[in-house]
């Protein structure tokens, strides 16, 4: 009797709330890092949405450190009924690019689960000068409890971020559905430029498919194995690794820096897969003499050194990616992919990963 009567009075509450609109809601906000805050590649910061502590770890220049204090990568995995649901934010460092949505750069891409897949739901950012005003993500939504993922801006910086609900609603944390800790360290593309929405990065787009936790640290322009970043992903618990190591440097650099990497990361985790991915096909090539010189001496090096790392390591890996069509139709600016070509990235590299990772268990 007791069950029933705590269901009417859900019922009639959920009722109530369905029938409101944003105009006479009145919302209740929760901070996104006390309900569950997944993608860190680093648990522990001061600012829970900050993936990396640049207090802590140093070397960084004033570039990388905007970038590793971006969260990229992250989302919020909570439930709720309430029909409506906003963010509210606090921003420290926006970044404004030109090649990526606004909606990438600074907003938010939320996804509902349905029939035990994550669906699309809506994706929105603040107009310029209005980011801290409580941003409507989606209304109109019926009473049901529902599982939500929220992915988080792929290159700002926040301080707060409160996710609002009716009140009267429920919202609390879900356990997190993704298995192990797969940590990927990239450059831009990893960290997902020139997508429309945060959900559409390689990684995130991987996520999805395969059902791992991925724990990105991509890196706009900055992923060229710097023994700093090293110090990060060696504190770093994960149970495997994947790198976009080679779309950054030079095959100078590569062939400088390439093995001692290899051989800090593993001393910091043996035993673990380390999935290397030779960088993709930059459209640029394509009439840009300079460009295609430059891409083909990174690729060549990329693709000697590792033919002989692979035999000189164990668990070390190399696979090759792909982020275009055969109407090279997927690039945004010359450079990076667009959502498509992304989808194209995970889809390329999934098997391959998938294949590896089950010799040691992951799957």
């Amino acid at each position: 009797m007791k069950r029933l009567l705590t269901f009417v009075a859900l019922a009639v509450i959920s009722t109530a709330l369905s029938a409101q609109t944003p105009k006479d809601v009145k919302f209740r906000f929760v901070e996104a890092s006390d309900l569950n805050l997944i993608g860190k590649i680093i648990e522990d910061t001061p600012n829970p949405y900050h993936r990396v502590d640049t207090v802590q770890y140093t070397g960084f220049t004033t570039g990388e450190n905007n970038q590793v204090r971006s969260s990229a990568g992250l989302a919020v995995l909570f439930r709720t009924n309430s029909s409506v649901i906003s963010v509210k934010t606090e921003f420290g460092y926006m970044n404004m690019g030109v090649n990526t949505m606004g909606v990438s750069l600074r907003g938010y891409d939320l996804y509902i689960k349905k029939n035990g897949e994550w669906l699309y739901a809506m994706s929105k950012a603040s107009a310029v000068g209005k980011e801290d005003e409580n941003l409507v993500l989606i209304k109109d939504m019926d009473n049901s409890m529902k599982e939500c993922m929220l992915y988080l801006p792929i290159y700002s910086e926040a301080y707060s971020i409160k996710i609002g609900v009716q009140e009267g609603a429920v919202i609390e944390s879900i356990e997190s559905p993704f298995r192990h800790r797969i940590g990927i360290f990239g450059s831009s593309y990893t960290q997902g430029i020139s997508t429309s929405r945060p959900g559409m990065s390689y990684p995130m787009q991987l996520m999805r498919m395969t059902g791992l936790q991925i724990l990105s640290l991509g890196c706009s322009g900055n992923c060229k194995m710097q023994p700093y970043f090293a110090d990060v992903l060696c504190d770093a618990e994960v149970d495997a690794f994947i790198f976009d190591c080679f779309s950054n440097p030079n095959a100078e650099m590569i062939e400088e820096r390439l093995f001692p990497f290899i051989e800090k990361i593993q001393a910091a985790h043996p035993g673990k897969p380390l999935i290397f991915q030779q960088t993709i096909y930059r459209e640029g090539r394509n009439f840009n003499q300079s460009t295609d010189r430059k891409e083909m001496e990174k690729q060549e090096m990329a693709a000697r050194l590792m033919a002989e790392a692979v035999k000189k390591y164990k668990d070390v890996y190399f696979i090759q990616t792909n982020a275009t069509d055969k109407l090279h139709s997927t690039s945004v600016d010359g450079t990076h992919p667009s959502d498509y070509g992304y989808t194209i990235w995970a889809e390329s590299i999934c098997k391959p990963v998938m294949k590896i990772l089950k010799k040691y268990g992951i799957k």
